[in-house]
């Protein structure tokens, strides 16, 4: 059986589940119980959630996305996280992956599009800004052969039943969108077949508010 790991933040918390039903059977699938946030915060964790979720040495295949803790620019400040601190932490987090996991193909997944017009004057995401960013990680990673999940491409004109909220893609539509784009992916990279989920009585994984963050 196949082994996968997903790594990520609160999109990844809404799809995480939906992949693990559809490769029952087929793969096994290990994801963190929290949150992953900052780039730094993965590059400072992941081997601590490989040891505590006793993650396999020989995974198959390791996605993962970091970004959006990153980019977010409040009380009209420059991003969090200044894009070249993000594209440096990206290739780091790269080789991390394959000192921690030497077996697996690296699937890194670029960051979603918001609906940017519905945040606040104090909390900001744009997409010119993410954008930027998805084109410095993948940069970062040119020379090796992760493979690059473009999320942001099939998210800037999702319609608004995939959109949960500003950020998120929480709704039925939007776990079959961004879930099944993810879900393609692996199983591209992997010869496997996935089983069908039905979205409609799907429940995702039950995360709680102050787990999930923004």
């Amino acid at each position: 059986m196949k082994k996968v790991i997903l790594i990520g933040d609160s999109i990844r918390m809404g799809y995480d589940k939906y992949i693990k039903a559809a490769l029952e059977g087929t793969a096994e699938v290990y994801y963190p119980g929290e949150n992953c946030r900052f780039a730094t915060y993965v590059l400072r964790f992941v081997h601590e959630w490989k040891k505590k979720g006793e993650w396999p040495e020989d995974a198959d295949l390791v996605h993962w996305n970091a970004g959006l803790w990153d980019l977010p620019e409040i009380l009209g400040d420059e991003p969090v996280t200044p894009i070249e601190a993000y594209a440096n932490t990206i290739a780091r987090i790269d080789k991390r992956l394959r000192l921690l996991f030497p077996r697996a193909k690296i699937v890194f997944a670029t960051s979603t599009a918001v609906q940017e017009e519905k945040y606040g004057k104090v909390f900001k995401r744009r997409n010119c800004v993410i954008r930027d960013y998805n084109a410095a990680a993948i940069q970062a990673l040119e020379g090796t052969d992760t493979v690059i999940d473009d999320l942001y491409e099939i998210t800037e004109n999702a319609p608004e039943e995939c959109h949960s909220d500003m950020t998120h893609y929480s709704t039925p539509a939007g776990i079959e969108r961004v879930g099944g784009r993810v879900l393609s992916v692996i199983c591209r990279e992997l010869d496997i077949t996935p089983a069908k989920v039905n979205i409609e009585n799907f429940t995702p994984e039950n995360y709680s508010r102050s787990n999930i963050g923004n």
